[in-house]
């Protein structure tokens, strides 16, 4: 069961190319299509809440994927576990690029994120399983470059095919990177792997799916359906209820399918605190700025695009640059000049107008991404760092399923605050016009009122992301660096389970 905790002199940087093409365009491919949806709603005339499922379903099957993948990467090898996953994303981008209905289209998107779930966790694992603690920095900078970049660029790209070519040029893009990067992958990927003797718990995963599945959909629906829906808080409770039932099995199992006594080690506890977060606090971007660019400032899908562009070539940039950082200064300088340039700009976006330039937004948002390029590798990465080698599966699968549910819980408090505010301001501003007015107002006035209540509203999401930050900037105080030394202690460390006292 325990892997050699041995790293090899020379890491494979073939494998690691080949997985971190293969991650790329996974990656790229989540936020590629969110662009695209009112053209596919149109051309497949469906409602939008139905096309709104092509983002909803694809979050679901990756967060239900995700958990299971410790269980995968320790049962199966690398060439067979991305062997696998890169044919179900083919598979799924090629169907859905001829998909002629509905139905098919959100078959194939699914089958797309079965595979692209387990691309994240296993390009991770082995980076981890390949460099030394010491050197960990700049191959998790790499690793950064490929989770921050990809979907940062996928608007942009989006919106230029949009403009100029078929939703469907979306998908067929991809389809020879995605032919090349599994032929590729069938010929030089050699790696081999002694069988392991463990076998995955139905009853687990019947748990980790209606919890984390659960939390996911309840969270991901409430801002268009509603705290007060049943099928809302229904979901959640359901959610809630089969993860505590899925947490006390994980505790009975010898070799559990998600290992939670890794959040003993101390510095992976507070690295995936500060990360849940980060990552709650990081919506508000993604989501309020293209409301507000968009509907509020009617600015169109690909210049929206472009004012996002320059932000993620400074984390494109960066991310290696950061992880070299990280190597010499250690996570916690990093993660505090980074928290206090994210909280900063995060409290000028807190302050938008109707007026606000576009220029302004371009260089506000630009200094945010540069902000953030500081802060979540380095912070998951110590983390990572105190965890016995045999435990990475184990860690990356958490850390990505704690991701995954942290955004779908952040993005639901941060569109509930700006629908609530939107609609207190929305009557605050109209009594103050009926006081002031000698007349009706116009449909012009109202819509303008309706505009300034949005924008406030936007604001006042921004404002409870700038008081998350200051929290994880207040936990990244505590971070302490992991030497090799101190990691290869931990691992001679009983923890209290079979599978730890090894």
């Amino acid at each position: 069961m325990v892997q050699s905790i041995d790293f090899i002199k020379k890491p494979p940087y073939g494998m690691i190319a080949i997985l971190l093409i293969g991650a790329f365009i996974s990656l790229l491919n989540e936020t590629l299509l969110n662009v695209a949806l009112p053209s596919i709603k149109t051309d497949l005339d469906v409602t939008m809440s139905t096309v709104q499922w092509l983002s909803t379903g694809y979050m679901l099957v990756n967060g239900i994927m995700i958990p299971t993948t410790a269980f995968l990467i320790q049962r199966y090898s690398v060439r067979g576990l991305f062997l696998t996953a890169m044919l179900l994303f083919t598979t799924g981008t090629i169907l859905a690029g001829a998909a002629p209905v509905f139905s098919i289209l959100l078959t194939a998107r699914m089958i797309q994120a079965s595979g692209a779930a387990i691309m994240m966790p296993l390009l991770m694992n082995v980076l981890l399983t390949n460099f030394p603690i010491e050197k960990r920095g700049a191959a998790m900078g790499i690793f950064g470059l490929v989770m921050i970049f990809a979907p940062a660029i996928g608007p942009t790209l989006s919106g230029w095919l949009i403009e100029h070519f078929d939703w469907r040029m979306l998908f067929h893009l991809v389809t020879p990177i995605a032919v090349l990067v599994l032929v590729l992958a069938f010929i030089l990927l050699k790696d081999q792997k002694e069988k392991v003797n463990i076998n995955l718990d139905f009853l687990s995963l019947v748990l980790s799916t209606l919890g984390f599945g659960g939390l996911l959909y309840g969270f991901s629906s409430a801002g268009d359906k509603g705290w007060d829906s049943p099928e809302v808080y229904g979901t959640i409770i359901v959610g809630v209820i089969s993860l505590i039932l899925f947490i006390v099995r994980q505790f009975k199992l010898d070799t559990p399918m998600l290992e939670f006594r890794i959040f003993k080690y101390p510095m992976f506890a507070l690295s995936s605190a500060i990360s849940i977060v980060i990552t709650m606090a990081l919506f508000s971007a993604m989501l309020l700025m293209p409301l507000y660019v968009q509907t509020v400032r009617g600015i169109s899908p690909l210049d929206s695009g472009l004012l996002m562009l320059p932000g993620a070539l400074v984390m494109g940039v960066m991310s290696p640059i950061t992880g070299k950082l990280f190597d010499k200064f250690g996570a916690r300088t990093l993660a505090v000049i980074g928290l206090t340039i994210t909280a900063v700009t995060t409290y000028f976006f807190s302050h938008l107008s109707l007026t606000t330039t576009y220029t302004e937004l371009i260089i506000l948002y630009t200094i945010r991404m540069f902000g953030m390029s500081m802060v979540m590798m380095p912070v998951m990465t110590n983390g990572l760092n105190q965890l016995p080698a045999q435990f990475n599966p184990h860690g990356t699968a958490m850390n990505n399923t704690l991701q995954q549910v942290s955004g779908a819980i952040g993005s639901a408090l941060l569109v509930t605050v700006m629908s609530n505010r939107t609609e207190f301001h929305a009557k605050e501003l109209a009594d103050a016009a009926m006081q002031n007015a000698t007349a009706a107002p116009t449909a012009d006035m109202q819509h303008q009122l309706g505009m300034q209540a949005m924008v406030q509203g936007i604001n006042d999401s921004f404002a409870i992301s700038v008081v998350l930050l200051i929290v994880a900037l207040l936990l990244s105080l505590f971070m302490k660096r992991v030497t090799p030394i101190e990691a290869n202690h931990a691992m001679k460390k009983p923890i209290g389970n079979k599978q730890f006292a090894k």
